[in-house]
């Protein structure tokens, strides 16, 4: 009989079973499995064995995106279903259905059709427009009343630990002419991403009281930005080749269900926001952030910022309400982001930009080094977790290393 030994401080207990894609020496085909402390449960196995009461076919896939479209009915019995077998029935489970982490190389999760960054946190929007525009004029007019938004690139999402390379642009020069280079304002963004399961019929929009119906979990989110690139091409029709290089996710995909007790209402939003975007349930989620920096003199990551998602203004059923308001259809796999999430201090801010405030506040590191943007040689890793009684429902980790421009 299998014994599966949980540490109690994993970000992996029973109350978790995130989803992900996985394969081993052994056996190279990619397929869907779930972790549970340091241990991978090979679910294709227990589907084949029946374990589920039926077999499904979607976990010997190399992608979530069968699963993810099968429905929030199916996602709970199979939930359920895995909380008994890794329970009580642990006896029904074959030996080589448990993996060891170690033995096992994690793959993209997700075939991502299509993806939006939204920019939904009040104190990010607010530092970023006081920067460029002034107090006064910190917010745009629009930005109270919608969750703001913009289509990225779905080809360059990443998995966690996939190096980021310098990219290359036009910035604005000292004279008429703008200069080409690699960026020297390389930045990171600490964001929390969802993923689509069952999508919506083009014309038909998603209402905000069945939003978390088509929303099947979350992952951390890094969405790189190079700032001198987006200062000049930014205006008018908002980022472009400052984005579209690298956006790095993390490879546990953290169901709802895992996450409905750690709900939380958000900031207070006034004015109210339109019918449209009205939710009269608890909609926030306290999720722990955190963002650590290593450069590559560093013998250990040092913490630069804390962060949480309960500070965000817009929720992501909002932003889900939004983006389907003209009908758009989302997918299964359409991934979001939330935009940083900064909180309302100066140890918060889910941004280089932000935490050194523009370059004029350096962040001091180990041995006399500074930094006010990211350099070749950086790592940086992003946490996240919610506190539970006696246990946390974490996210892992995603991290990459920045590479020389080519």
């Amino acid at each position: 009989m299998p014994f599966i030994d949980i540490h109690p401080d994993t970000d992996f207990p029973i109350q978790n079973l995130p989803f992900g894609v996985f394969s081993t020496i052994a056996n190279p085909r990619p397929r869907v499995g779930t972790r549970l402390g340091d241990f991978v449960v090979d679910l294709s196995l227990l589907d084949d064995e029946n374990l589920f009461g039926k077999r499904h076919g979607f976990f010997a896939d190399s992608s979530l995106n069968r699963f993810m479209a099968s429905g929030r009915e199916v996602w709970r019995e199979i939930r359920q279903r895995l909380v008994r077998i890794l329970g009580e029935e642990q006896a029904s489970l074959k030996k080589e259905a448990l993996i060891s982490i170690d033995q096992v190389q994690m793959h993209f999760p997700v075939n991502i059709g299509d993806y939006t960054d939204f920019y939904a946190s009040r104190e990010h929007a607010t530092n970023v427009g006081i920067m460029f525009r002034g107090k006064e004029n910190a917010l745009m007019p629009n930005w109270l009343h919608l969750p703001v938004g913009y289509h990225g690139r779905a080809s360059s999402v990443i998995l966690s630990s996939t190096d980021v390379i310098r990219p290359r642009g036009q910035m604005k020069g000292g004279g008429s002419s703008p200069e080409f280079a690699a960026t020297r304002q390389l930045d990171f963004e600490l964001e929390v991403g969802f993923f689509i399961g069952t999508g919506n019929e083009l014309g038909k929009p998603i209402s905000i009281d069945k939003a978390d119906e088509h929303i099947f979990g979350m992952v951390l989110l890094n969405d790189w930005s190079a700032r001198d690139i987006q200062a000049w091409e930014y205006q008018p029709l908002g980022p472009f080749l400052a984005k579209n290089f690298a956006t790095s996710i993390s490879p546990w995909v953290v169901t709802m269900e895992a996450l409905e007790p750690f709900r939380v209402r958000g900031p207070e939003q006034d004015p109210a926001p339109p019918p449209y975007l009205k939710a009269d349930f608890v909609s926030g989620f306290d999720i722990a952030l955190e963002v650590t920096l290593q450069s590559a003199r560093m013998d250990a990551p040092q913490t630069i910022s804390r962060s949480n998602m309960k500070h965000l203004y817009w929720s992501i059923g909002q932003m889900l309400a939004h983006h389907t308001i003209t009908g758009c259809n989302m997918r299964p796999g359409d991934l979001c982001g939330t935009g940083t999430i900064s909180g309302p201090t100066d140890d918060g801010l889910g941004s280089m930009l932000e935490l050194t405030w523009r370059g004029e506040r350096p962040i001091q590191l180990p041995g006399g080094e500074t930094r006010t943007f990211l350099q070749d040689g950086d790592t940086v890793a992003m946490k996240g977790y919610c506190q539970g009684n006696g246990y946390r429902i974490g996210f892992g980790e995603v991290t990459a290393k920045i590479l020389p421009t080519l």
